[in-house]
């Protein structure tokens, strides 16, 4: 147990160091704008992929979509692109993924 705990701290060490090191690298340089564009979509493609993720699931030797991953996604993009308010629209999307679980 006390190797899974060192572990765990190694990699919360190299990991902070790791973000630290690339921040003060780059805090006096300029990019250029393809750079600055690729960094800009960067958080944007990990999110999909985190989301695309949840909602594709292995089952059997194929791939099956998550109903209420798909539900809770939709309720949240559709409340964010009416009332454009994140934290609300977040947990409608929670509320929506739970009640789908609850009654699919």
């Amino acid at each position: 147990m006390m190797n899974n705990w060192m572990l765990i701290a190694l990699l919360t060490i190299s990991t902070y160091l790791s973000r630290v090191i690339g921040v003060e690298i780059m805090a006096g340089r300029e990019m250029n704008a393809t750079l600055r564009l690729y960094f800009n979509y960067v958080p944007i493609a990990i999110i999909a992929a985190l989301i695309a993720n949840q909602m594709l699931v292995p089952t059997d030797g194929g791939i099956a979509l998550s109903l209420p991953v798909l539900i809770g996604c939709l309720a949240t993009a559709i409340t964010l692109k009416v009332i454009h308010t994140f934290l609300p629209s977040l947990i409608i999307g929670i509320a929506a993924g739970l009640l789908a679980r609850y009654f699919l």
